[in-house]
């Protein structure tokens, strides 16, 4: 397997034409160039191609042409050097920040299929991300669980993306979407069926973000009770209720 950086070298080279990161992320995946663990690989990619360009800057591989929007840099310079360019503590906070966000969102895929075995769901995380994070069976029946983790944010707010392409592809009964609610002490499970999901995105409790590529869920406690994008939608019946996966 390539490194995400020269997968998207490879990928741009072929292509001769701008293109943005999360298209050179579905290209490298589609060609089997990459393989990730991650929930996000779009967001290790976009990081690989700034990390590169900020730190080599015109001997880097790639220039930017449009936001998120990166080529090949045609007119890299190729002069020796005796000392690499220092890496900005922004570039420094960039990647801690990434790395974090995959620790979190690893640590809820974790947390997520112990909770099944404990219910007696022989689940199993899966190795690469193909738009399912676990797979479970249990009386002959097969599962497929989308897991999305977050921490609570400064406006009291949980906030999940769900990717409009994994949703539509994924759109079968046997699929939940779990959402962990991280806490101080505890975690709290928000466990949606997909029809449920399908219902709050016509009900517009989902809406779409990002040019209509992916889906926001927005989560907020109010005086204890749970609501999904605002108090028309309470969700208290489906907040840490696992015998909803049947």
């Amino acid at each position: 397997m390539d490194s995400f950086r020269d997968a998207a070298v490879k990928v741009l080279s072929a292509n001769k034409q701008p293109l943005h990161y999360k298209e050179i992320t579905r290209r490298a995946l589609e060609k089997g160039l990459i393989e990730t663990h991650g929930a996000t690989p779009e967001a290790t990619m976009n990081s690989q191609i700034i990390l590169d360009i900020r730190k080599y800057k015109n001997r880097s591989s790639f220039i930017k042409t449009a936001p998120s929007t990166y080529a090949i840099n045609l007119g890299r310079k190729f002069e020796a050097i005796s000392k690499q360019p220092e890496i900005s503590s922004e570039v420094t906070q960039e990647e801690k920040i990434l790395i974090e966000g995959g620790f979190t969102g690893k640590g809820g895929e974790h947390l997520v299929c112990s909770e099944l075995l404990f219910r007696g769901f022989n689940a199993s995380i899966m190795s690469v991300d193909v738009g399912m994070d676990i797979v479970a069976t249990k009386d002959n029946k097969l599962y497929g669980v989308q897991v999305k983790t977050s921490n609570l944010n400064r406006f009291g707010l949980y906030v999940f993306d769900v990717r409009k392409v994994s949703f539509e592809r994924h759109n079968t009964g046997n699929v939940y979407y779990i959402f962990v609610l991280r806490g101080h002490n505890a975690s709290n499970f928000l466990i949606l069926p997909f029809v449920e999901m399908e219902k709050k995105v016509y009900e517009k409790a989902i809406l779409p973000v990002g040019h209509g590529k992916r889906y926001r869920v927005n989560v907020k406690f109010r005086e204890n009770k749970i609501y999904l994008g605002n108090k028309r939608h309470e969700m208290n019946y489906f907040l840490n209720n696992w015998a909803l996966i049947k």
